[in-house]
């Protein structure tokens, strides 16, 4: 800390806002009292957009912004705006945009710089403090822009022209407009299949990140492959990061499990998972998945939680249900609010400036001055931890992950298999011990109503596959604040529940879309998981809501954020968005809710627009690839028939009905159980509450399931068999 003067940011709620008031910049917090500010002095803006939990944020804040000479040269000749991208996706998604046309990179830290009106004509990322990796100084670049705005300033707004026009460009759809075609999802499935690395798993060379709306598409791909048993020919030849694909409809099925499992146990045995308390980090900088990024996000552990639990009931793999509890282990641990229910944002990957993952890794004198000799020994097998290990920084600190597995340390050392398993064990839960007592990097226990319904349907999902009662109740606990405390039907649903500093002043954000359409279908995982009809009629609340609010009624599809809400800076560029970044894209979740909603109410309207939002990106969708990802989930529901199995019934036999209708994962297939009361009470959305109630079966008591699609029932069915036989799905 620089100063013992605080700035206005002294006075933000977000964390990595209030991370800066010490510092000498006299930073602003984004809105009108800035831009005027930069008017009236006609000077350019310095935008700073990061994140606590990002590592090369603290960096230049460290050798840059805690720097008086730097501060000096800032103060006198730029207005200096801070935003927390997490707090305002919608900034950073457009200035994203506009620093990646002007320098073709992007990420954080965000270093943007405006005219006095928000107008980008200069940027980049991470500036370091002399010239070096062939950058120059940031002091350099600040001086040279500031002359140049003040120097040639048409060419400084004839720049700006330009980026804007790139901004409105890339959200623009002419030519990407077509008829909705399930042809997209294949050519989202061979792009995944052409980048896969069979060596490895993941998709693409270092950094590598995991995909996992990638990942839930692979697996329904499977699914539905093994279940009919005929998956039409890959489109053309394929060739993968290792030559020529086999395409054949045979060896199709086979290609999908192996890039499913080899991904997902390479990332799980390897550094980017903590091997001590669970939980995924954010990606892997090796394409091996030894050595990540440190930090963890709420959103990757959710949806990668989703693909263990799937691929669980996909393979029956236990190993995968393992991982999967290991991940609820970890939120359970360190972003829950176990008091008031939600999840927190992040944890950070450092605990100082001088750190880099020092918290998580360990040396080999480290390991053995909490082990005992044999511990040790079979850690450091298992573990890899040598002498030399895999961190720059300190070559002596060892990442953890599986080199050698337990079969192969009870052969090298003549031990039984359960004795290895049995030390190693020990070993761990030691060496978590010790690593609680470390300094511990920074939780932002900040609660968004996005990620937080993430991470409720995933604990959701989990709970319904695995059985477990505990990660339903605090997902139901979760979604209950959220509707409870930042949404009415009138005035809509915020972006933040509750911020992580408890002496910061609480700031009503304006939900966003992602809002709107994750919690909405959070709603719909409620009333699956609970047959409680108040979750469903908040999803329809909420739909209509998103609607309302969002949907572009001129061109179709959804806007990120409502119009007319800001128009500072480019915020009133529309943008529409359709690719995963790194969460699952808003508009075709929007889609999905609109196509579940309409499954339970058969109203046309929803999968009307539904339709329309696809059909904005069907000319080009297979061009985005493993980033469309979402939009192949989305596809694939749209073009197979929904699908409910409802369950009615309170004994042993509606309970083995229900857990043999979830052991099939499939998109559009929904499970409900309903106990004979509920029935009676009418807890059924408008399309089954038609026959449900009705059916003769249901009336005399009589324990069944109904298989339902496209809004006609089956007969009652009493026996796995007879239901067994209804798992077969028509293809895509």
């Amino acid at each position: 800390m620089s100063t013992s003067t605080l700035n206005s940011l002294a006075q933000a709620s977000s964390s990595y806002l209030r991370s800066a008031m010490h510092q000498p910049v006299q930073w602003h917090e984004w809105g009108e009292e800035a831009f005027s500010l930069a008017k009236r002095e006609n000077k350019p803006i310095l935008l700073d957009i990061g994140a606590v939990w990002c590592h090369w944020c603290h960096v230049m804040d460290r050798e840059s912004y805690d720097d008086p000479e730097v501060a000096q040269i800032i103060n006198e000749r730029y207005v200096a705006i801070k935003v927390d991208r997490d707090e305002r996706p919608d900034i950073d998604s457009r200035y994203q945009v506009a620093v990646q046309a002007i320098s073709g990179q992007g990420g954080w830290p965000l270093t943007g710089f405006l005219t006095p009106d928000g107008k980008p004509f200069y940027g980049g990322t991470y500036f370091p403090p002399h010239d070096h990796y062939g950058r120059p100084s940031f002091k350099r670049v600040l001086i040279t822009i500031a002359e140049a705005f003040r120097e040639k300033n048409g060419d400084v707004i004839e720049q700006a022209g330009l980026v804007e026009n790139a901004i409105r460009h890339s959200e623009s759809f002419e030519g990407k407009t077509g008829e909705f075609s399930a042809a997209a999802v294949q050519e989202i499935v061979d792009a995944a299949l052409r980048m896969f690395d069979d060596r490895n798993g993941g998709f693409g060379s270092a950094p590598k990140f995991p995909h996992p709306s990638m990942i839930d598409l692979l697996i329904d791909e499977y699914v539905r492959s093994q279940a009919s048993g005929v998956r039409p020919q890959a489109s053309g030849s394929q060739t993968g990061a290792n030559g020529p694909i086999d395409a054949t409809p045979a060896a199709e099925a086979d290609r999908l499990h192996t890039v499913i499992t080899t991904t997902i146990e390479k990332m799980a045995r390897g550094g980017v998972y903590d091997q001590l308390a669970g939980g995924f980090h954010r990606y892997s900088v090796d394409e091996r998945w030894v050595v990540p990024h440190f930090e963890k996000m709420s959103y990757d552990n959710s949806e990668l939680l989703k693909n263990y639990v799937r691929a669980y009931q996909a393979t029956g793999n236990e190993f995968f249900a393992e991982v999967a509890r290991d991940i609820i282990r970890w939120m359970d641990e360190w972003l829950s609010d176990r008091e008031h229910g939600g999840f927190y944002a992040s944890q950070d990957a450092d605990y100082s400036m001088d750190d880099d993952g020092d918290y998580f890794t360990w040396t080999l004198d480290e390991a053995r001055a909490v082990l005992n000799e044999e511990e040790a020994q079979i850690a450091c097998l298992h573990y890899d931890i040598t002498e030399v290990g895999e961190m720059h920084h300190n070559p002596a600190k060892n990442v953890l992950f599986q080199r050698a597995s337990v079969d192969e340390i009870s052969k090298r050392l003549n031990l039984a298999v359960e004795r290895v398993q049995e030390i190693l064990q020990t070993a761990k839960q030691k060496m978590y011990t010790a690593r609680l007592k470390r300094r511990t990097p920074y939780v932002d226990k900040t609660v968004y109503v996005s990620w937080n319904a993430l991470c409720i349907s995933a604990y959701l999902q989990a709970a319904r596959a695995l059985e477990f009662d505990d990660a339903k109740h605090f997902a139901l606990r979760s979604l209950d604040r959220i509707l409870g405390k930042v949404w009415t039907s009138a005035s809509g649903l915020k972006h933040v529940v509750a911020y992580s500093d408890p002496a910061a002043t609480h700031r009503e954000n304006t939900g966003f879309l992602d809002d709107y359409a994750f919690t909405a279908i959070a709603c719909l995982d409620a009333y699956e998981s609970t047959a409680d009809i108040t979750y469903f009629r908040r999803a329809e609340q909420m739909t209509q809501q998103m609607i309302a609010r969002f949907y572009d009624s001129f061109g179709s599809g959804f806007f990120d954020s409502e119009p007319g809400q800001a128009s500072l800076g480019v915020l009133g560029t529309p943008r529409k968005a359709f690719q995963d970044s790194p969460t699952p894209a808003g508009n075709p979740m929007a889609a999905i809710a609109l196509m579940r909603m309409h499954a339970y109410t058969g109203n046309g309207d929803y999968l009307e627009k539904a339709q329309k939002t696809l059909e904005l990106l069907a000319g080009v969708a297979g061009q985005y690839g493993i980033f469309a990802a979402t939009y192949g989930i989305a596809a694939v529901m749209f073009a197979s028939p929904h699908e409910q199995i409802v369950v009615i019934g309170e004994d042993e036999t509606a309970g083995e009905l229900c857990r043999f209708a979830l052991r099939i994962p499939r998109l559009g297939k929904t499970v409900l159980k309903l106990s004979f009361s509920q029935v009676a009470a009418r807890n059924l959305p408008p399309i089954l509450a038609e026959t449900i109630p009705n059916l003769p079966a249901v009336t005399e008591g009589k324990s069944c399931a109904v298989s339902c699609a496209n809004h006609v029932c089956s007969a009652p069915i009493f026996t796995l068999d007879e239901l067994g036989k209804l798992q077969n799905p028509r293809r895509v």
